[in-house]
């Protein structure tokens, strides 16, 4: 039998590029349209995965990628709460 764990890939809709889960962010809207980040991946609604890298970050503000995926209005705090993240994640 294979012993191997199955790793979940998402795709980063960004850069268009698949990925592990683990290496990616997802943004959530809720029912009721609130945009929020989910870093468990567990929280309900419809969800967008983005690379935890400035440079796709800044593509994704650029390109207005997430409020067309998720189909609402993104506040700008929001991409200022995912570098914040971005700059954790490095120290």
């Amino acid at each position: 039998m294979n012993s191997r764990k199955k790793i979940p890939m998402r795709k980063c809709v960004a850069t268009g590029e698949m990925k592990p889960k683990k290496e990616l962010i997802r943004i959530v809207r809720s029912k009721e349209g609130e945009v929020s980040l989910d870093p468990t991946g567990k929280k309900s609604g419809r969800g967008a995965y983005l690379t935890l890298d400035r440079d796709v970050i800044e593509l994704a503000k650029k390109k207005n990628v997430l409020a067309n995926h998720l189909s609402t209005q993104i506040d700008s705090s929001l991409y200022e709460q995912l570098l914040e993240l971005v700059n954790k994640e490095k120290y």
